[in-house]
């Protein structure tokens, strides 16, 4: 087996195992947000580079909840440039900025997407909305930021920030396959298993709201 044979079939495992592992923090996280909503409050999602992605793949998304705000700041995602995205996650009193323009208030909940959890900019995300009295899940690989350090400033990992961690069961570096005469790993698996545990998130939120009598507000595809 080598290949895309083997990429697939490692990755499935890392996503089987993530499936096993996660479900009671997904229904914890899921609990938080209903409640959340039922109190009238807000939704959050935010990531960072590939990590924006997953916040994407909640916001606006046919099958999803129409009553999601997104954090998307063009200079963090990756079409303005690789390095100038890796070179603004990792710069200290930018999450200050989007805070300020981000309404995010006590009540709120935030999914902040990170994979190795150890930059500036979602980590400070983080405590500045613990800060203002609104709780963070955070979506993370524990294998890779528990063998790495912080770059933030106070040292925090985001894991260490939040109100419930949901792992996607990464190796640190995301990629997965060593190719005889590569000298480095290929095919991450973080965005493609932490699109499952979001999507799980989602399926677990719209089952807790209509247990609660409620009708979700759910986006219709407009391709159908």
């Amino acid at each position: 087996m080598a290949g895309a044979e083997e990429y697939m079939e490692k990755a499935l495992d890392v996503a089987r195992r993530a499936a096993e592992t996660q479900v009671g923090a997904i229904r914890v996280a899921a609990g938080l947000v209903v409640e959340a909503m039922l109190a009238g409050r807000v939704f959050w999602v935010f990531g960072t580079g590939h990590s924006h992605l997953i916040a994407e793949e909640v916001y606006g998304r046919a099958g999803g909840l129409a009553d999601v705000r997104a954090v998307l700041e063009p200079g963090l995602m990756l079409h303005e440039g690789l390095q100038k995205s890796s070179l603004l996650e990792r710069l200290p009193g930018l999450a200050d900025v989007l805070l300020e323009i981000n309404e995010i208030a006590a009540g709120d909940v935030v999914l902040i997407a990170s994979n190795s959890g150890r930059n500036a900019v979602p980590v400070e995300f983080a405590l500045g909305v613990r800060k203002r009295g609104a709780l963070v899940i955070a979506l993370t690989s524990m294998a890779h930021s528990t063998s790495t350090t912080s770059r933030a400033p106070g040292g925090q990992r985001l894991f260490e920030t939040a109100d419930v961690v949901i792992d996607n069961g990464g190796i640190p570096g995301d990629a997965l396959i060593e190719i005889p005469g590569s000298p480095e790993r290929t095919g991450a698996t973080s965005t493609m298993v932490g699109a499952m545990l979001a999507q799980a998130l989602t399926v677990e939120i719209v089952t807790k709201l209509t247990a609660a009598g409620q009708t979700p507000n759910i986006l219709r595809s407009q391709n159908v």
